[in-house]
This record gives C-alpha cells, structure tokens and sequence, in this order.
C-alpha cells in the first residue's frame, strides 16, 4: 500500500487494511490487494476506502466486489448453490475413496480351497514334470 492510501480515520483505515487482506487481486490471483503492486488492485483498494467514507458496512463492501468482480474475488467465497460444488468437493471425495475402499476389501471372498491331488493324479504329475528333465 502506497503512503497516499492511507485514510485519516484510524478505524477506517484499519478497517480497509484488513478488507485489503480479504480480497484478492484479479490479476496476481495468489495475492491479496493489499501485497499487489498492479495497477487494478490499486483500484480496488481506492474504491474500498471510497466504500468505507461513504459509510458502507464490511458485508455491503464485500458483496460490492463479489458483484464486479465474482465469488472469486474474495479468498473466503461466501456458501451458495454456485459455490457448493467447490466446498463439497474435497469431502465428496473422501467418502467415495472410503466407499471404493469398502467394497473392494468387501468383495474379496475367502480364498477357494483346492482339493489334494489323489495319489493317481500326483503320479501323473511327477511323470510329467520328470519327463521334461
């Protein structure tokens, strides 16, 4: 954040601070708005603070930028329909692998028993293995 950005307000200012750590920067994508050198993150921070002089609650400024910049702007996307598939994922997963893991051990029977060779079969083997030596 540049020296310029700051807001004469203490309570603001750290309130912009901390919504600048929340949002992230649509062009570094990995990097918030407050750790971003881009010129449109510098946008974002002006119109946060131009949101909190304005009298506009945390909430309200967050779903100012969810609606012109989408879900992904934010690093913690609030829960919706849009966004569930991205929550319920990672737990989706977990339970299928466990499911798979269940059935596949499940299946596997006792290993089938093998009947002893009579003794006429054990001769005709030892036969056949001899005649090859």
């Amino acid at each position: 954040m540049l020296p310029g950005e700051a807001l004469s307000d203490k309570t603001q200012d750290d309130r912009a601070r901390a919504l600048y750590g929340e949002v992230r920067c649509v062009v570094c994508q990995n990097e918030s708005i407050a750790d971003s050198s881009a010129d449109i993150a510098a946008d974002m921070r002006r119109d946060i603070r131009a949101h909190i002089t304005e009298g506009k609650s945390d909430r309200e400024i967050r779903d100012i930028l969810r609606a012109r910049y989408g879900d992904y702007v934010l690093f913690r996307p609030r829960f919706a329909l849009s966004t569930a598939l991205l929550w319920g994922l990672p737990l989706g997963v977990l339970i299928g692998g466990g499911a798979i893991f269940v059935l596949m051990n499940r299946r596997k029977g006792p290993e089938p028993e093998t009947d002893a060779l009579s003794p006429e079969e054990q001769a005709r083997l030892d036969a056949l293995l001899n005649r090859d030596q």
